[in-house]
């Protein structure tokens, strides 16, 4: 990509991230610390990578994701609204009463999301019951998954990787987003999941590991994802959760928990600051 493209894909991430604290702040409640750690992936799936058209979201030859770790619907509702699927404005109005943006997502009321998800390890299941049937229509569509690296603590989650092998989904791509904290703490402590990209492998997947916040290696990545046929892919994004706030930055305690006033104005302020910088560039 070049330098200006990267520059505006930075922009936008601010954005998003911006669109996570302003959310949860309002909401008192949600998951900023996985909806920050993802933002950057969030970004490029939306910006750059998906088939998608905002003003038709039903449109039948999208390319569908699913965000199999549904309460970070924060990050995922605020890629959204920068897309143009519904008023950024409406964030302000994340999990309250009558709001169409509830804690989870929900695909009978968001413009924009193609399944409902919440409870984990069932994401990624949907999304290969998905491709195995564009596979059968003979679709170009693609589908992307992303999970949570607590997630796949859940038994539910291999042997959708065991059927998604099986049936050669190419059109496949899983993205664990591997912060290495969930809600109790350090994931190699509460049940550890390692190596990922070996049991990926077993399973069949074409693996790659890199930096989830550099654009370039997302780009690379998911562009060998596209090209490989036979079997699905697998991204491994190594990430921090919190990423762009200070305080949050690989802090557990982040995960379920909404910004006071102080703590919002905080991170706003250093959001602001990035942002500023990214534009005088």
């Amino acid at each position: 990509m070049t330098s200006q493209e990267k520059k505006q894909l930075q922009i936008t991430a601010c954005q998003v991230r911006m669109g996570i604290i302003e959310s949860t702040h309002a909401a008192k409640c949600g998951h900023p610390g996985g909806s920050l750690s993802a933002a950057d992936m969030f970004t490029y799936l939306y910006f750059k990578e998906l088939n998608v058209d905002p003003q038709n979201p039903g449109w039948e030859n999208r390319d569908r994701f699913v965000l199999s770790k549904g309460h970070c619907a924060p990050g995922l509702y605020s890629a959204l609204a920068h897309r143009g699927f519904f008023p950024v404005e409406d964030l302000l109005t994340l999990r309250k009463v009558g709001s169409y943006l509830q804690g989870h997502p929900n695909m009978n009321s968001v413009p924009g999301v193609d399944m409902s998800t919440g409870s984990l390890g069932q994401g990624i299941s949907t999304a290969c019951g998905m491709a195995l049937a564009m596979k059968l229509q003979k679709r170009n569509n693609r589908v992307y998954t992303l999970l949570g690296d607590g997630e796949i603590q859940e038994g539910q989650v291999w042997e959708a990787c065991m059927f998604a092998s099986h049936y050669n989904l190419d059109n496949l791509c899983v993205i664990i987003d591997n912060n290495g904290l969930q809600i109790d703490g350090e994931v190699a402590k509460v049940m550890s999941p390692y190596p990922i990209d070996a049991k990926l492998e077993a399973f069949g997947f074409h693996v790659e590991t890199i930096d989830g916040h550099d654009f370039d290696a997302i780009e690379a990545a998911l562009n060998t994802a596209r090209a490989i046929k036979g079997r699905p892919s697998a991204i491994i994004l190594k990430t921090v959760k919190g990423k762009g706030i200070s305080f949050m930055e690989n802090n557990a305690g982040w995960h379920g928990v909404a910004p006071n006033d102080a703590q919002y104005e905080q991170a706003m302020a250093e959001l602001n600051q990035q942002l500023a910088e990214l534009e005088g560039m």
